[in-house]
């Protein structure tokens, strides 16, 4: 059976699906309803990030939102969100500020796609949707510093995020890791907030000791 498809309605900068019904009382129906959790969560991330100058606080403030946030987001979601590439992992843009201090993004990991060696430069926090993230941690020995040589990375710990679990970081120092999925895992499906719009970050060659800054594409939606 083809997916009925309901024409869309701006409400500020997100989009909320109309759920077609006749009346008024759509606008309490589930499906509003979870679209406004969407918006909620935006509008007090927003005042979180303006009234908390610690990275580490907003993260500690923002993370019970998120676990909220995923729960709900089948209902505001839309197909799109969900666009995957066979060659690499696909970020989807939800929402992005119109100062920049905000951006929000599925990530739609397919079995045997994974990051580069990577930092963020901004404060995150991630929701896992669907299947099982993995996130391999680096620890960084060398001094830190603005150098993009030198660099002396040793692996660390590995975390298995499960459908519904949250996790964040923040920079300075920044968190340096890999995330993917490995070959025989059903793909996983994850729900990005950073503290910037995250079009850019560090890549690391850890056999060399070496970084540098990439740009990072994503899909509009």
């Amino acid at each position: 059976m083809p997916i009925k498809e309901f024409p869309c309605q701006p409400v500020d900068s997100l989009t909320i699906r109309h759920c077609g019904a006749a009346n008024s009382s759509c606008a309490l129906c589930p499906s509003h309803s979870r679209m406004h959790a969407l918006r909620n969560f935006i509008e007090q991330a927003t005042a979180i990030t303006r009234d908390h100058t610690d990275p580490a606080d907003c993260v500690l403030v923002l993370a019970p939102l998120m676990l909220a946030l995923a729960e709900e987001a089948p209902g505001f979601l839309l197909p799109q969100h969900y666009q995957s590439h066979p060659d690499h992992y696909s970020r989807n843009l939800v929402h992005d500020a119109p100062d920049a201090s905000l951006s929000l993004y599925t990530i739609v990991w397919s079995p045997g796609q994974w990051t580069p060696v990577h930092d963020h430069g901004s404060w995150g926090v991630v929701g896992v949707l669907q299947g099982v993230l993995e996130e391999r941690n680096y620890v960084r020995l060398s001094a830190h510093g603005t150098a993009d040589d030198g660099i002396r990375l040793a692996r660390g710990g590995v975390i298995l995020l499960g459908r519904g679990a949250v996790t964040s970081f923040v920079p300075n120092p920044d968190h340096i890791h890999v995330t993917g999925v490995p070959q025989g895992r059903p793909r996983a499906v994850s729900l990005h907030l950073y503290g910037r719009m995250m079009n850019s970050f560090n890549t690391y060659d850890v056999a060399a000791g070496t970084r540098k800054r990439v740009n990072v594409v994503h899909n509009e939606s």
